[in-house]
């Protein structure tokens, strides 16, 4: 009796998942915190374990026409609906973010010279590169973005790509679509940021190294692997100095899951690799102990810009949110399937040491992801946007759980998998366009007139505010911060110094503060109004250049 009612309640609740996210895709759920769908199918899990997994008699398959259609096909249906939904996403967040002004100034400041605000050296030269050739065919924000479809693109090719060698073709699709579906990557995907292309290199270095050992008897193959290696990393690690983090948690589970031996075996190719890596990276080495003293200055000086409030407060958030926040209800499930087939491989692991480097493979991918959420969670604060590569590896594992453990019902569940991430990528997308994406927009309502009203007519300007990057890119002036501006010396002689503070902005001084930094000057106050979330702006322009003593006070 207890079984059978378990079982109704999984299937009312599984019923329920799919109604809220139809409800949600159409444009419904406005009700519900975030537009954000209850996590029904985490609930109606454990309840048809409960009831004891019961499988229909019948076998239900997909229709005929899906299964005689290629997966390549069916690759390029989901990559057009990502460019879908990009493009609809545009609309809701028109305007470039905090970081991807940063990135953004730097592009722009190689193409014409116009200031680099908000730029800091901890930041890595391979996104404003990409973006110096994205302006060059248009100067502007769309293009940018444009560039940002494309590697997110890329990103989703990639892990196609890669799923189908570690499962197959039609399984890689649903990995994908999955992944799409998930509020992590989805908030992200339209942006001009680095994380996204970052995953995609990422998951080429754990392809590479599987494939090291799952053919080692290949000596040309391992060889063709091992060389491979150093540039990817060298790409990921100049497109993002974050990467460390990763390739860290990549190597230590490497160890752990195939042993040291396994990699001495190659010791001769592993040499040459390191030699290539360390040669690739001797440039940077060079420059950051120039500018820092420490050949991996640049990449602490990026670990401290992380808004911790204690080290390890990044590893309580992702533990807080996982998996749900990650990938979504329906993702959420598929990662945790992943990660109970790596615990039961690790507990055959510990019995028998003689499996092979495929059988293996769940345990690296598993200890991959979960030593990423550890090592990024101690050295960052959290963000969603730094775990992309262990939520891939995860939901491909779990993917190919479900497969194999459905027997002669596989089509059935892959093809409901499929259907139901098909359906969340709108109803995610929904949410993002209405709960996340309205409250930088209503701040860029703020920021962007202000800018606007303050812009550069050709002579230098120097902006102050708490919005540097930003403010910098839509007004073609130099912007820092309160905190910068104390420590500057005297701007050059003609450049026009104003300080910005809103009603309800952030980083700014009060009155007292204003008083400090404006004395010995003549000023000119003005009030420009705004309807972003930030209130009106208050501008004070430095008309009379201060001494030195008086900018350094």
């Amino acid at each position: 009796m207890g079984r059978r009612i378990a079982l109704i309640c999984a299937a009312v609740l599984a019923g329920a998942a799919v109604a809220q996210q139809v409800m949600i895709a159409v444009g419904g759920g406005g009700w519900l915190p975030g537009r954000q769908p209850w996590p029904y199918l985490l609930a109606a899990v454990p309840l048809w374990l409960l009831a004891g997994r019961p499988r229909p008699t019948r076998v239900r398959r997909p229709p005929a026409w899906l299964a005689r259609t290629p997966p390549w096909v069916l690759l390029l249906g989901v990559l057009g609906l990502a460019a879908a939904v990009w493009a609809a996403l545009q609309d809701h967040e028109p305007y470039l973010g905090h970081e991807e002004a940063v990135y953004a100034n730097k592009a722009r400041f190689w193409l014409d010279g116009t200031p680099d605000a908000g730029w800091g050296t901890y930041r890595p030269p391979g996104l404003p590169a990409l973006g110096l050739l994205a302006l060059h065919v248009h100067d502007g924000v769309g293009a940018l973005r444009v560039l940002a479809l494309l590697l997110a693109l890329s990103t989703l090719t990639v892990t196609y790509l890669v799923a189908a060698r570690w499962t197959t073709p039609r399984r890689a699709v649903v990995v994908v679509l999955l992944l799409l579906s998930g509020l992590g990557f989805l908030r992200r995907m339209p942006e001009f940021l680095t994380d996204v292309a970052a995953t995609g290199l990422l998951l080429v270095v754990v392809y590479l190294l599987t494939r090291v050992q799952e053919h080692a008897a290949d000596a040309r193959a391992v060889r063709t692997a091992l060389l491979a290696l150093p540039c990817v990393v060298l790409a990921a690690f100049h497109l993002r100095y974050g990467v460390t983090g990763n390739l860290l948690a990549v190597t230590l589970a490497a160890l752990a899951a195939y042993g040291p031996r396994a990699w001495l075996a190659h010791g001769r190719t592993v040499l040459a690799a390191l030699g290539i890596l360390l040669a690739g990276l001797l440039p940077h080495l060079l420059y950051a102990t120039h500018l820092t003293g420490r050949p991996l200055g640049l990449v602490l000086s990026a670990t401290d810009q992380a808004n911790r409030a204690y080290v390890g407060d990044g590893l309580v958030y992702y533990l807080l949110i996982f998996p749900y926040r990650l990938a979504g209800d329906l993702g959420a499930v598929v990662m945790t399937a992943g990660l109970v087939a790596a615990a039961s491989t690790l507990g055959a692991l510990r019995r028998r040491r003689d499996l092979s480097a495929r059988d293996r493979r769940p345990v690296f991918l598993a200890t991959t992801a979960l030593l990423t959420f550890v090592v990024l969670g101690l050295a960052t604060d959290g963000e969603p946007r730094f775990v992309y590569l262990p939520v891939v590896l995860l939901t491909v594992l779990g993917v190919q759980t479900l497969a194999e453990r459905s027997g002669r019902h596989r089509p059935a569940v892959l093809g409901a998998l499929g259907a139901l991430a098909l359906v969340t990528v709108p109803a995610t997308a929904q949410a993002v366009a209405h709960a996340a994406m309205p409250a930088p927009t209503q701040q860029a309502h703020s920021t962007l007139p202000v800018a606007r009203a303050l812009a550069s007519d050709g002579r230098p300007c120097l902006l102050v505010t708490g919005y540097e990057p930003e403010t910098g890119w839509y007004s073609g002036c130099d912007a820092v911060t309160y905190r910068q501006y104390r420590a500057l010396a005297v701007p050059p002689p003609g450049t026009t110094v104003s300080l910005i503070t809103y009603e309800r902005g952030r980083l700014q001084p009060d009155a007292a503060g204003l008083t400090a930094l404006t004395e010995g000057h003549r000023t000119e106050t003005r009030v420009i109004p705004t309807d972003g979330t930030l209130g009106a702006a208050t501008v004070i322009t430095l008309r009379s250049a201060p001494t030195t003593s008086d900018a350094t006070k």
